[in-house]
């Protein structure tokens, strides 16, 4: 295991910029977010020159990649068209992981088994690792769907977001459920290809590191179990009354103090 951090840490910055930063608190590893609501590095931008693209995202200060964080726009074909473009320039790039949203709650089940299921055959094509992320409001939210999901379709992987987990499970009497019968993330665990981390209480979906309930040791001990060797992400955004710097550094020691 290593420890990574999201350029979503600094969502305002250009993208040099923010991995300048995080490079400066000490993160060997970045996980960069192309995504057109929020972040640095937008698709719109990058996918319409695949070589400029590659050149840009090279330049990372000798930090590595941990994967792109992807949120594409588009629909349909285009959408598929796009993803592959992606998925060479992660290629070029020699980064393995890509991750994506799941679709929202309400979405047909089998609709979206066969959308991820395209473009997990796109991703494998260009020897890339497809992961679905947990996000609240989202199909990936409730940790039973994701287990269908990964069991209905080969080679899907898992980027896990615990915050979510506690949050849908103070919300939805169901995810809380699953979670009580599934022993926590243990059913997940072996499809788990990422880790977003930040620190979390039941009412606010991020806090101050050490005022929330995230169980990071616990969390670790899990992904030894499984033999994880890929990224735990630091995946916090700015909070007012608090030093950035400060949160970032404070998280990064602890997950490397139990790794």
């Amino acid at each position: 295991m290593f420890v990574a951090a999201s350029t979503l840490c600094w969502p305002d910055l250009e993208l040099q910029a923010a991995i300048e930063l995080l490079q400066d608190l000490d993160f060997t590893a970045v996980e960069i977010a192309v995504q057109e609501s929020i972040g640095p590095a937008k698709p719109s931008e990058l996918l319409a020159d695949e070589d400029r693209a590659i050149q840009l995202l090279r330049y990372t200060h000798r930090m590595d990649i941990s994967g792109y964080r992807l949120e594409l726009a588009s629909t349909g074909e285009e959408h598929y068209a796009q993803f592959h473009t992606m998925c060479r320039i992660a290629k070029a790039t020699k980064v393995v992981n890509i991750s994506v949203p799941s679709a929202e709650k309400g979405t047909p089940f089998n609709e979206e088994v066969e959308h991820l299921k395209k473009l997990v055959a796109i991703a494998e094509g260009e020897g890339v690792r497809l992961s679905v992320r947990c996000m609240l409001g989202c199909l990936s939210e409730d940790p039973d769907t994701l287990l269908v999901l990964c069991n209905n379709i080969d080679g899907l992987g898992i980027a896990l977001d615990p915050s979510v987990a506690l949050i849908a499970s103070a919300e939805n009497p169901a995810v809380a459920k699953a979670m009580a019968v599934g022993k926590g993330f243990d059913q997940l665990l072996k499809y788990v290809t990422n880790v977003q981390l930040r620190d979390t209480s039941k009412d606010k979906f991020q806090v101050s590191v050490g005022q929330g309930e995230i169980d990071y040791g616990k969390i670790v001990t899990q992904l030894e179990r499984e033999k994880y060797n890929r990224a735990l992400t630091v995946d916090m955004a700015p909070m007012d009354d608090h030093d950035h710097r400060v949160e970032l550094r404070k998280l990064r020691r602890l997950l490397e103090s139990l790794i």
